[in-house]
């Protein structure tokens, strides 16, 4: 049987056209989250209007489709506030979920709570959690900011981890899967920022900014109860983590491999940690279950002082450290020029040791500059593709979290040798606009990115006498951390910025 052409395109495009939104506020027809989550539809979207809305609200099975995404925002320019509760949200065995735009503070046990509902065998999947803030939890034990459970398929891209509880992680995860963070900022962390155990596997954590972020500020791996495990019977706490273009500021210890195996800290940039530069580490054994061991660091610039040069590295018991893999690392000792370098538990290939990496600005700005060693100088590898500013790598690549060409490095500079742009972005906390000193260059296009990669607006922006600072207004964009790309004929740059309202 035929069918008309229209009728088919109505078939198609009829999930679009029914697609509703419902609407949050106070005396609204909705009032919180559980009411709206009561009739929401796949396809829809739920917008809560700016307010304070109280936490302690649990849903189950908030689910949309694979082509019929269910959404949950504050819309850009409102602040939205969950505050309170033992967590803002609980919801468990949610699929193709998006959260966006909200502020979350005040909670007294997980700020956002995201599960399986104890149902290891189906795991909730598909969630997008983009553009939120975490600015406090009333908590100091083991309480985490975000708490994924049973979780696959998912992201978690260009929110705001602030002040995270003592005890806790500002993210845990128990048993996910296939997940990726991606352009977040975590500040003032407490056990950890980002911790990977129960069975975690295939996650990537790329392009984000961690200060001061606590013992361990990623944790890959850690111990679990072997009854929280998912899948059941997996046989290392995490596996097939990758680190890639991140940059460390501060923390007892930036990494800790803690029963984790096959996973990488690739192309990142340290600075100065507390006490060491990384940990190996088992915490859960038992028959069958594999120690740390099969791990690599590789093209990374460490930049210690001597708190944390001796020893660099911390190796606990039950432990396979002959089996890691070092390769292409700058190591730099800001207190002792005659530092002979860390403790590696086995030979490093390509490594540079006592080589001032000449970075532009540490620690606001690691990128690197004209005639740092660590130009051209990594070990050759496929990823990450991307540096720390979404600019790809050049062969041979730089070592570190910057690229040495494109947005970053020379395509800053005039034909003087001066800087051709100078962007002035606001700090966390300030609100406003973003500025642009042209330097005698003329007009350049503008365009502002999420972490993630997603244009989010754009103009061109002129300069009537070629010289002057121009503007471009900030007030709609919720909090979060951003990308600014500027380009002129050939020339580009980029820099990151993070709002906190």
């Amino acid at each position: 049987m035929k069918f008309p052409i229209a009728f088919l395109l109505l078939l198609v495009i009829a999930p679009v056209l029914t697609a509703r939104t419902l609407e949050v506020r106070a005396g609204g027809p909705y009032e919180n989250l559980e009411s709206a989550a009561a009739a929401v539809l796949p396809g829809d979207t739920i917008i809560f209007r700016a307010g304070v809305y109280a936490g302690g609200e649990y849903v189950e099975g908030l689910q949309g489709t694979a082509s019929a995404w269910i959404t949950i925002m504050a819309p850009p320019g409102e602040e939205v506030v969950l505050r309170g509760g033992t967590n803002a949200w609980q919801l468990s065995d949610p699929a193709w979920l998006r959260i966006s735009g909200f502020v979350l503070e005040g909670q007294t046990g997980n700020g956002l709570n995201i599960d399986d509902a104890g149902t290891f065998d189906t795991p909730a999947h598909h969630v997008i959690i983009e553009r939120c803030t975490w600015r406090g939890i009333d908590a100091s034990g083991n309480n985490d900011l975000l708490k994924l459970s049973g979780l696959d398929s998912f992201e978690v891209r260009a929110c705001v981890f602030l002040d995270g509880a003592a005890g806790g992680s500002m993210i845990d995860m128990v048993g996910c899967h296939n997940g990726s963070f991606t352009g977040n900022r975590f500040e003032r962390a407490g056990s950890n920022c980002i911790q990977a155990k129960g069975g975690t596997r295939y996650i990537r954590i790329e392009r984000n900014t961690f200060i001061d972020g606590g013992a361990r500020a990623i944790n890959i791996g850690g111990s679990t109860g072997l009854q929280f495990f998912r899948p059941q019977g997996a046989n290392s706490e995490s596996a097939d983590i990758r680190i890639y273009s991140n940059v460390f500021v501060g923390s007892d210890a930036p990494v800790a491999f803690v029963g984790t195996v096959n996973s990488e800290v690739v192309n990142n940039t340290i600075w100065l940690p507390g006490r060491w530069v990384m940990r190996i580490l088992q915490e859960t054994t038992g028959s069958g279950f594999l120690q740390c061991g099969d791990n690599v660091f590789r093209n990374n610039i460490v930049v210690v002082g001597n708190a944390a040069a001796s020893p660099a590295v911390n190796i606990g018991p039950n432990t396979r450290p002959e089996s890691f893999i070092f390769s292409g690392n700058l190591w730099y000792n800001v207190d002792d020029a005659d530092w002979g370098g860390p403790n590696l538990p086995s030979a490093e290939s390509g490594g540079i040791i006592g080589a001032d990496p000449m970075l532009v600005a540490p620690p606001g700005d690691m990128s690197l500059r004209n005639g740092s060693p660590a130009i051209g100088a990594g070990y050759p590898v496929a990823e990450p593709v991307l540096d720390y500013n979404a600019v790809p790598f050049a062969a041979p690549r730089a070592i570190g979290a910057f690229a040495a060409t494109g947005m970053a490095g020379a395509a800053e500079r005039g034909r003087d040798g001066n800087t051709w742009m100078r962007i002035m972005v606001p700090s966390a906390g300030t609100v406003g606009e973003i500025s642009f000193d042209l330097g005698g260059m003329g007009d350049v296009e503008v365009a502002i990115h999420d972490m993630g990669g997603a244009w989010i607006r754009g103009e061109m922006m002129y300069s009537t006498t070629g010289v002057g600072v121009l503007h471009m207004a900030l007030d709609d964009l919720p909090s979060g951390a951003y990308m600014c790309v500027v380009r002129r004929g050939s020339l580009l740059l980029a820099r990151p910025f993070v709002l906190v309202r």
